[in-house]
């Protein structure tokens, strides 16, 4: 399946911004599930070239302007081929040992709750029996329901309220997974939602670490293992880490903050043209991030 994206983001401010630095993970890499076909990153319409390998082996870039500043124009676009892995991305190029995602965050942080969802769950044949059931008991016990949380809603918080968004599912199974000693992240990137469903923004999920397996995506959220519906873009210990924008701003005012994401299944001989044609698509009108 070939994925076509255009990701948006608009911060305005209410006074120009005198210093604004953001690092970026906006640049998907190869992987044994996509393979990149066409990307590029753009601020204020000028490509931005500075994408650099991380010890995760993902690509990231800072972005700096001290000068002043009224508004930001973030945009990530380009083409993907994806492949059905049944959820397998198997043994990425890192640097860092997978035992590095069985530490803690404080969006991460298992509460005795969390800890005994894990340690209850039936007996499995082996990990990967495990963690389906673990992703199935995390569905379970977080309905999903928008506007319920927030980004800076840790899993304890969501585990106890019952309810949360993809982020909250994603940061519940990891801190069960780290609980009961299977490394697992979080990750960022895209899903094309099924027909008749509208998602204009990024997903996110986790992904655990199984030996003879290496990296496995689960989706709390949509019930599922990732499929080729699926673009990897970014990881992390937390959705804080893997998040495709962060930065800090000099400015005194408000800020707003739009982000719109289009993703389409491309066809041979039409990426130009479906490209254009979501190029021209508007965007929300911005709300206030505060």
């Amino acid at each position: 399946m070939k994925l076509l994206v255009r990701h948006q983001t608009i911060y305005r401010y209410s006074a120009s911004a005198g210093r604004v630095a953001m690092r970026l993970k906006l640049m998907p890499v190869n992987t044994p599930a996509q393979k990149v076909l066409e990307w590029q990153v753009s601020v204020n319409d000028e490509l931005l070239t500075g994408f650099r390998p991380n010890s995760y082996g993902e690509k990231e870039a800072i972005w700096i302007r001290h000068d002043r500043l009224d508004n930001a124009v973030i945009v990530a676009e380009g083409l993907v081929e994806t492949h059905e892995s049944h959820g397998v991305v198997g043994h990425l190029e890192s640097r860092v040992d997978p035992r590095y995602f069985l530490r803690d965050t404080r969006l991460t942080r298992a509460s005795e709750g969390i800890a005994a969802m894990a340690r209850d769950l039936p007996e499995q044949d082996g990990p990967l029996a495990m963690l389906h059931a673990l992703s199935a008991a995390v569905s379970d016990a977080v309905q999903y329901r928008a506007g319920v949380t927030t980004s800076d809603t840790t899993a304890a918080e969501a585990f106890a309220l019952g309810a949360g968004v993809c982020q909250d599912h994603a940061q519940v199974f990891i801190a069960a997974a780290r609980s009961i000693d299977i490394p697992a992240r979080y990750v960022s990137g895209y899903l094309l939602a099924g027909e008749g469903d509208v998602l204009h923004e990024t997903h996110g999920w986790a992904e655990a670490y199984v030996p003879s397996l290496g990296w496995i995506g689960f989706d709390p959220s949509n019930r599922v293992c990732v499929t080729e519906r699926y673009l990897r873009v970014a990881s992390g210990l937390d959705a804080d880490e893997a998040a495709p924008i962060r930065g800090s701003v000099t400015v005194a005012g408000d800020i707003w903050i739009d982000a719109d994401v289009r993703i389409a299944q491309a066809e041979d001989g039409v990426e130009e043209r479906q490209l254009q044609k979501q190029q021209q698509q508007s965007t929300p009108p911005p709300h206030s991030a505060g």
